[in-house]
């Protein structure tokens, strides 16, 4: 063999890359001086791109398939650096695979809460996390902007990246939704696609795209989140007096099982002082006093039926009769009824009636002797 035979079978003719480590986004094909044999097959998988850089530029970016690295394959190159056709020696480039299928399943979520102003419960503080899917649109702006010569690049170097501004944009379009903390659960769908939106113009320049992001879970700081259910159970309970009871009679039960006993007696003086307790708080307010007497409800007015010349007439109130006691129209003979009386009596026999009529005062006494 000689020395030429053995310098060519050097050279690289075959040049792919398969990866099973599920995070690598870019890998640079390794190759002592990066002589690269004219003529190589190159080959790009599915879900991969190949980018040629040559003398510190971008060259081209190979998108699945078999290649032939030739001048007539590779016109920028060509620009780059005049080959003969016929030449068949070396170049030296670096080839830079990046992996273009999603990277799902990633992690993000607020470091630290964020103040929104709620329409109901005024200004709150509320954290959130999820997941979201990233994937490389743009190979040769990828390398450019974020790669740059780094050998082996893992998608831990720009999740930290992304998750700031996927922090940025959520605390902006949750401020700017006007969305209640109480309805935010059902409208996460809605955020997550509006979020994004917002996303994409800004990573786009970075050469990638996010194309699903999920919010997982919407939280209130843990003492909302207690007042909120101590007001759910109250709504659930529903009578304040009757729960009360019950968890006086129960606390005190249980108190009296803890002294340290288990008899029969300990058992039933704590039963006996909860139930005591319970009875007592249900004699009291809801503020610790007695309940305010609850008046009496108001007397039921009669109405009164006239009997005159074989007719009734009616029905007339007490105000009305008097009124007509005055005017003469209404005798102490004058025949009456009102339901729950015993059939038709006189005016002037009805207890309630009589006082209508005016009472002449008694006879004056005689005069005084010698008068």
């Amino acid at each position: 063999m000689g020395i030429l035979d053995f310098l060519k079978g050097e050279l690289i003719d075959v040049i792919h890359w398969t990866d099973d480590t599920r995070d690598t986004m870019v890998w640079r094909f390794e190759r002592h001086d990066y002589a690269i044999k004219y003529g190589a097959k190159l080959t790009v998988r599915e879900g991969q791109a190949a980018v040629f850089v040559h003398e510190g530029q971008l060259a081209d970016v190979f998108t699945p398939g078999l290649y032939m690295l030739e001048t007539n394959n590779m016109p920028i190159m060509t620009t780059l650096q005049h080959w003969d056709h016929g030449f068949q020696s070396p170049f030296k480039s670096e080839i830079y695979f990046v992996n273009t299928t999603r990277f799902n399943d990633l992690k993000w979520g607020t470091k630290n809460p964020i103040m929104v102003r709620d329409p109901e419960f005024g200004p709150l503080r509320l954290r959130a996390f999820g997941t979201y899917s990233v994937r490389v649109t743009d190979p040769g702006m990828f390398l450019r902007e974020i790669v740059g010569t780094d050998g082996e690049f893992t998608m831990d170097e720009i999740s930290f990246q992304l998750r700031n501004i996927i922090v940025q944009e959520f605390s902006r379009a949750i401020a700017a939704s006007g969305i209640p903390a109480l309805d935010m659960a059902a409208n996460t769908g809605d955020l997550g696609k509006l979020i994004a939106e917002a996303i994409n113009p800004v990573v786009t320049k970075y050469g990638v795209a996010l194309p699903e992001l999920y919010i997982e879970n919407i939280s209130l700081p843990s003492e909302v989140e207690a007042a909120m259910d101590k007001r759910t159970s109250i709504g659930i309970v529903g009578d304040l007096n009757k729960y009360t009871q019950y968890s006086a009679a129960e606390a005190m039960t249980v108190a009296a099982n803890n002294l340290g006993g288990n008899s029969g007696m300990d058992a039933g003086l704590g039963m006996g002082m909860g139930m005591a307790m319970a009875n007592q708080m249900g004699q009291a307010g809801p503020w610790g006093g007695r309940p305010a007497a609850v008046p009496p409800p108001p007397p039921v007015e009669h109405v009164w039926h006239i009997a005159e010349n074989g007719a009734t007439k009616g029905p007339f109130s007490k105000a009305a009769l008097g009124r007509m006691a005055t005017e003469g129209t209404l005798a102490r003979e004058t025949m009456v009824w009102t339901a729950g009386q015993d059939g038709w009596m006189k005016a002037e026999d009805v207890t309630e009636l009589a006082q209508l009529f005016t009472i002449l005062p008694p006879p004056p006494p005689p005069p005084a002797p010698g008068a």
